[in-house]
């Protein structure tokens, strides 16, 4: 949850600068509010795939242990032919 937060505020933030770098006329500070607003958005999206982990791990354990054995064994198998 903190990640999607985190980057609604960055995103926020990022509108702002750019707003002030329009007025002021100051390039670098409008590419930089661009680019604050892209890393926002790019933390939002990363903040909802964990949200959607969360979800289906709480709503499906068993599922999400037998993956992570599954995924455990092959790395284990493929770790002991070096």
């Amino acid at each position: 949850m903190f990640e999607k937060t985190e980057g609604t505020v960055q995103n926020i933030a990022g509108k702002f600068q750019e707003a002030v770098g329009n007025v002021t006329g100051d390039e670098g500070t409008r590419l930089e509010g661009k680019t604050r607003q892209l890393g926002g958005k790019v933390q939002e999206g990363y903040g909802e795939v964990l949200n959607q982990l969360r979800d289906a791990t709480s709503n499906n354990p068993l599922a999400t242990l037998a993956a992570v054995a599954g995924a455990s064994f092959i790395v284990g198998a493929l770790w002991s032919r070096r």
